[in-house]
């Protein structure tokens, strides 16, 4: 027969048990108490603004005597931007695209199906990731046809999405090539590197709006530090600012100029822990710089470049300031971002569609993170091995 286990009742247990039982109940409870404010403050400061926002997505807001009224509208304010009076400043006006464009639309739509019928053939296939590469194929094709009616086809005008997704794409590209070539560049013995290492952090020190306004006044042909060089020239009435292609060059390369430096340090000090036997080994045995580069020093830095890319890409979408500043979104919307136009709904009062545009520019992020990391990413890390 199995000894039945009897619990002493409380009145049986001595005052040390007691004690004992009290203290262990007590750290149970303060774990909770401990991290109620932690928990309150993330809720307050960001699951409530999250949803709040969610709603007004979905509503109109306007004040009424004695306060504001907040109706609810459903999907009208995301059919405004997509097909209804916002779609010029958002999605842009599309111009039909020449020969040359549909040529490179039906090469990048053969990549993604070619990349598509190399996921089938390997051992990773599932059914829940071919609908995803599906649908990442589909809304790729799309953004890819609206990037060319809009920027290359005649007649077309970006909107406020074309404009943000050129600024990352550009953008986070130059910066990220042009910090590896000043980091390998000072990984050699050169003379003063260590006074360059300085000189190449200045940019990233000033603040978005104090670079807006260096750029905007380095653009002035009349009153810039360049005037008299662009009189010189024969362009002294130009307006660099006054067209919308040169004013994004403008704004991409003040872009370019303020987070390349950010770049640079961290690939910096991804290629100083990279080991100076192994490259001075190849090197004995004859490795050119560019094979030491492919075979050596890429596959290093690759892992700590994609994090870099991504922390980058992400930041990227929110850019702001050097528009606002430089262009104040113009000339009309061809340097406006989506986090600009939010900001312009939002100070004109039009919440509801401002929250609309953030809600739609966290889909854009998400899609962007999640491409980079399947398959840009994946791909990389293949290459460098």
């Amino acid at each position: 027969m199995q000894a039945k286990t009897k619990i002493a009742p409380q009145s049986l247990l001595t005052q040390e048990e007691r004690i004992a039982n009290f203290t262990s109940r007590l750290d149970a409870s303060a774990r909770y108490v401990l991290l109620l404010p932690a928990v309150i403050i993330v809720l307050v400061l960001a699951v409530f603004p999250l949803l709040v926002s969610l709603y007004l997505s979905f509503s109109t807001f306007k004040f009424v005597k004695g306060g504001f009224a907040i109706d609810f509208v459903g999907l009208a304010n995301y059919a405004k931007l997509i097909s209804g009076s916002e779609q010029r400043s958002f999605l842009g006006k599309p111009g039909p695209i020449p020969v040359l464009g549909w040529g490179l639309l039906a090469v990048f739509v053969g990549l993604m199906i070619y990349m598509l019928y190399q996921y089938f053939r390997s051992s990773r296939f599932t059914i829940f990731g071919c609908i995803m590469r599906v649908i990442t194929i589909v809304l790729a094709s799309a953004l890819a046809w609206l990037f060319l009616t809009t920027l290359v086809g005649d007649g077309g005008l970006p909107g406020a999405l074309v404009v943000t997704l050129l600024f990352v794409i550009g953008g986070v590209t130059l910066q990220y090539f042009l910090g590896l070539g000043l980091a390998l560049l000072l990984t050699q013995n050169l003379p003063g590197k260590r006074f360059f290492r300085v000189i190449f952090l200045l940019p990233m020190m000033i603040t978005p709006v104090g670079i807006g306004f260096l750029f905007k006044m380095m653009t002035d042909a009349l009153k810039g530090p360049f005037s008299p060089l662009l009189l010189a020239l024969g362009l002294g009435n130009t307006s660099f600012l006054g067209s919308g292609d040169t004013a994004r060059i403008a704004v991409l390369i003040g872009d370019v100029w303020q987070w390349t430096p950010f770049m640079f340090i961290i690939l910096l000090a991804a290629l100083e822990g990279v080991s100076r036997e192994t490259i001075e080994a190849s090197m004995v045995d004859g490795a050119t710089r560019v094979q030491l580069f492919r075979h050596i020093i890429f596959p290093e830095v690759v892992p700590v470049s994609t994090t870099l890319l991504l922390i980058r890409i992400i930041e990227a979408f929110k850019i702001i300031d050097l528009p606002n500043i430089l262009t104040g979104g113009g000339p009309g919307t061809s340097t406006t971002t989506m986090t600009l136009q939010a900001y312009i709904n939002w100070r004109t009062l039009n919440l509801g569609g401002s929250a609309a545009i953030a809600y739609l520019l966290l889909i854009v992020v998400t899609f962007s993170a999640m491409v980079f990391v399947n398959f840009i990413r994946r791909q990389l890390l293949e290459f460098a091995k």
